[in-house]
């Protein structure tokens, strides 16, 4: 599995880590994009963030003690992916984990998975805006 590209904030994030926490996300985030290398990645609320077309699908980052894997929505933790994580969660919407005892990465697949289904299936639910026509100079309609 080759190393996705990287944004220079991410890098610098990273880089600020020491080798245990940070060796622990960039695993991580090789199993993310693994899922689908297209996404990008950002830092989002002082994390980094990885978004697939603009929609955030997870985050993740590096405490003290632990690291944690936010999936951007509770919703895909309650679903059958969730009773899987149950050991790792630590709160409504946040997965901790540690060099001890890391998230599997078919896990993690499987929550990037279901994020990326979630978010295309709320923009699928979202209606279009349709745009206003134009007026006419003159004053009569386009």
């Amino acid at each position: 599995m080759t190393t996705p590209r990287i944004s220079p904030e991410v890098a610098a994030y990273l880089d600020s880590l020491a080798p245990g926490p940070r060796a622990l996300l960039e695993r991580l985030r090789t199993a993310i994009h693994a899922v689908e290398p297209g996404m990008d990645e950002a830092i989002g609320y002082g994390i980094p963030v990885v978004r697939k077309e603009g929609r955030a699908v997870v985050g993740y980052a590096a405490f003290r003690a632990h690291c944690s894997l936010f999936p951007m929505g509770s919703a895909v933790l309650d679903a059958e992916v969730g009773e899987a994580l149950a050991p790792w969660r630590a709160g409504k919407g946040t997965l901790r984990f540690t060099e001890d005892h890391p998230i599997p990465d078919a896990l993690i697949a499987q929550l990037v998975r279901e994020r990326i289904a979630a978010e295309a299936a709320r923009a699928a639910a979202r209606p279009r805006r349709s745009r206003p026509r134009a007026a006419d100079p003159a004053g009569g309609e386009a």
